[in-house]
Order: C-alpha cells, then sequence, then structure tokens
C-alpha cells in the first residue's frame, strides 16, 4: 500500500484554482516536489497537512485521511517554508512544545531533544533565544521539530533556505539518509540540481495539475517528440561528423569549443543509441566518451512546463 496518495485532489479559492485533478502516490524514500511559482506546491503541502480541507477529492496517510485527523500528524513530520519559530524561545523551550502536545515530557522529552538537535547539527547545550539565530540556524531547529515523533512521513517545503554550503550539504544527506531507512520524504524545492543530488524520483506540478511522475530519465525517455543533444568525445571529429550526418536518425551535427568535441542532435533516440553502439565499434572513429546532455531534471522540467 501507498504511504501516501492523492486522489483527484482540487482546491480553489472563489476563481482561483490552486490544484485541478491532482493525483499521485508515493511510496518509501525521497520524492521531489517541483513546479514554478504558483504550480500548487504550498496548496498541496497545506492539504496534505491538514492545514486546510480540499475542495474535491481525498488525501490519505499511512491509509488514513488526513483532514480532521490529529492522531494521524503524530506519525508525519512537517517543516514549512516560513520561519515558524518563536524569538524569545530557546531552542529546548521550542522543541518541548512539540513534545508535550503529544503528552511526551521529562527525561523521555529532554533525551528526545539531545537526540534530534545532534542529528540536526545544532549544538545541544544551545541556549540562546532564536531570535538570535542565523537563518540557517532556525531551519535546523524547525527541521529538530520534524523528527521528533520519529515520523514515517516527512513533508519538506523548501528545507535548505537560508542554509551555508556546510548546512546544505549536511541536510541533504540527512535526507537522502532518511529515504533510505524507509521513510517517505516529499520535499518541495525550486533548485533542481539539489533535488537531483537526493532522489531521481520527482512530482511535476503545473497550474495546479500533476505534469508527471517517476523516475525522471524514464519521464524523459517517454518525451518523443523532444530531439536529444548528445555529446561525443572521439578522435576525429571531422569524420565522424561526416559518417552521423547521413543517418536518418540525425537531424543536426556541431562541433564543440573543445577539441575532439561532436554534439549531435537525434529526434529519434532509441535509433541513434543503436547505431552508436556499431560505430563504436569501429576502431578508425575512436569514440571514447557518449554523454547525453539534455538528460537531466533542469532540462525535463523547462520542456514540461514550457
Amino acid at each position: 500500500m501507498p504511504t501516501l496518495e492523492v486522489r483527484d485532489l482540487s482546491r480553489w479559492y472563489g476563481e482561483v484554482v490552486g490544484l485541478s485533478g491532482a493525483e499521485f502516490s508515493l511510496e518509501p524514500g525521497v520524492t521531489g516536489l517541483l513546479g514554478p511559482n504558483g504550480a500548487g506546491k504550498s496548496t498541496l503541502l497545506k492539504v496534505l497537512t491538514g492545514q486546510i480541507k480540499a475542495s474535491r477529492g481525498e488525501v490519505r496517510i499511512l491509509g488514513q485521511p488526513c483532514w480532521g485527523n490529529a492522531h494521524l500528524f503524530e506519525h508525519v513530520g512537517y517543516v514549512p517554508e516560513s520561519d515558524a519559530t518563536y524569538p524569545e524561545m530557546n531552542v529546548h523551550e521550542f522543541l518541548q512544545g512539540f513534545l508535550r502536545l503529544c503528552q511526551v515530557r521529562g527525561e523521555a522529552a529532554t533525551r528526545r531533544i539531545h537526540e534530534v538537535l545532534e542529528i540536526v547539527g545544532l549544538d545541544p547545550g544551545l541556549r540562546k533565544p532564536m531570535g538570535a539565530f542565523s537563518k540557517g540556524m532556525r531551519q535546523r531547529a524547525k527541521f529538530a521539530q520534524a523528527l521528533l515523533m520519529k515520523p514515517e512521513v516527512l513533508l519538506l517545503d523548501e528545507p535548505l533556505n537560508g542554509l551555508d554550503p556546510l548546512g546544505r550539504r549536511d541536510l541533504t544527506q540527512l535526507i537522502a539518509k532518511l529515504g533510505k531507512e524507509g521513510n517517505t520524504v516529499l520535499i518541495s524545492s525550486h533548485i533542481l540540481h539539489e533535488i537531483e543530488s537526493m532522489t531521481h524520483d520527482v512530482v511535476l506540478l503545473h497550474q495546479g495539475k500533476v505534469m508527471a511522475q517517476g523516475d525522471i530519465h524514464e519521464i524523459r525517455d517517454l518525451l518523443e517528440d523532444r530531439a536529444r543533444n548528445v555529446r561525443l568525445r572521439c578522435r576525429d571529429p571531422h569524420d565522424l561528423a561526416t559518417r552521423l550526418i547521413a543517418l536518418k536518425d540525425v537531424t543536426g551535427v556541431r562541433f564543440g569549443e573543445e577539441p575532439n568535441i561532436l554534439i549531435i542532435e537525434t529526434a529519434l533516440a532509441e535509433a541513434f543509441f543503436d547505431r552508436h553502439a556499431e560505430l563504436g565499434m569501429d576502431p578508425s572513429l575512436g569514440i571514447e566518451e557518449v554523454l547525453p546532455l539534455d538528460d537531466d531534471l533542469q532540462s525535463v522540467f523547462n520542456f514540461l512546463v514550457r
């Protein structure tokens, strides 16, 4: 059974449509939630966390409906995009407040607070008010509260905002680790290369609709109407260009800025790669490297929302 299911989900605000018939399901692991501004990412996360009610459709987390189901959220961790911290509190008071809501007090609460602070890279001995924290420290504090109850499902809204490079690396590694340990992690981000460093599984939202879901490379393979660009490193690019331009599946050839580099455009990628296997066996061409140039998340995302 999927750990998170979204079925025909719509949410509108008067005449403004936030979500329109969105459908997808998630299993354990890390999934990136991607989309341009106004795509519906924040609306979706607010519905998933029970902050707003869907206008139509259903969301189930761990097999249970999320609307009006307070007990479910002991199993769900949430990092909101907004600061959502109390500047006059220190981080221990902040986390104790969340644990009291879940009826956890005393030694058990103190022990768990120390554990999560160490997990997110904050000093358990830190006592200064969070109003004096840097943006990155506040992000870590929000992540700590999301982990307090050891949730099976984590919903993260731009959790890397404001972090320095070291902090980004630490939390990126932590998110990937949580996914490998069997948690279901949905992370919203506009920084595509950071998502790609954590997972290849994505949900692409645009204008409130799910445009694609799955492994980004499999999604790219389904885009048969888009030509692919492939970079070849070879011994004699001029000879190879002459051979390739005669093929029906090659629509363009150009030389790269570096020596021995040839970039080809093909409308029939599968046929080209089959043909490349034959060319690679010709020692006179000396093909050393083949690299698809538009198989990354940024390229697929741009094509789908264009």
